[in-house]
């Protein structure tokens, strides 16, 4: 029973199997690693795998859509606020870095294999992508609109490079670091406004 995009809960066999991908998936590759051991890895039957997932393409999926699902909920939880444009704009990177911190195995064995979906899971990979980025973007666009950001950088330019520096985060953030997530993503999202105040402000 493959999930592609399914939504709800995940059960505590599902987060079993994907927390045994996701070490696999980092030491072997999505190639190398096999059903069976991913299933002796969670130590479940082959039979309970299939329940969830209808291939190693649903579960490598299933890895990002769990990660997308909370951001997007998050994101969702954010706006619902109606808070002021900065404070919007920063309670989203903040948010955005600490799923993606927390992630970092996850979304980085993704970013690495997600070449090796098949045709419609990326279809859908990318327009939960996009959903997020514009929705983002939004928030930023009717700021600029209201001049309460400046217009200098466009929206787009904006979301694209907050964007691209968190996605890179699973590549160099230690979370045994000097700095944490929170910390990590209030800079980020300070250097984010700093190009968006007006310069009359």
């Amino acid at each position: 029973m493959a999930r592609r995009g399914g939504v709800g809960e995940l059960s505590r066999t599902e987060n079993r199997i994907m927390a045994a991908a996701v070490r696999l998936f980092a030491a072997k590759g999505f190639d190398a690693t096999t059903v069976q051991e991913v299933v002796e890895a969670a130590e479940v039957t082959k039979g309970a795998l299939y329940h969830y997932f209808g291939s190693k393409d649903d579960l490598l999926y299933e890895i990002y859509r769990s990660l997308i699902g909370r951001q997007m909920a998050d994101l969702d939880r954010i706006l619902a606020l109606d808070a002021d444009p900065a404070a919007t704009v920063r309670a989203i990177i903040v948010s955005l870095v600490e799923t993606t911190a927390s992630s970092a195995d996850e979304t980085a064995v993704f970013m690495r294999e997600m070449h090796r979906l098949d045709a419609d899971l990326m279809v859908t990979f990318r327009a939960e992508r996009r959903r997020y980025h514009e929705t983002f973007r939004a928030v930023v666009e009717q700021a600029q609109a209201s001049g309460r950001f400046s217009t200098v950088v466009p929206a787009e330019t904006t979301v694209l490079i907050a964007l691209g520096v968190i996605n890179q985060l699973p590549t160099w953030y230690r979370p045994d670091g000097p700095k944490s997530a929170t910390r990590l993503g209030g800079e980020i999202a300070d250097f984010v406004l700093a190009a968006l105040r007006p310069v009359d402000r």
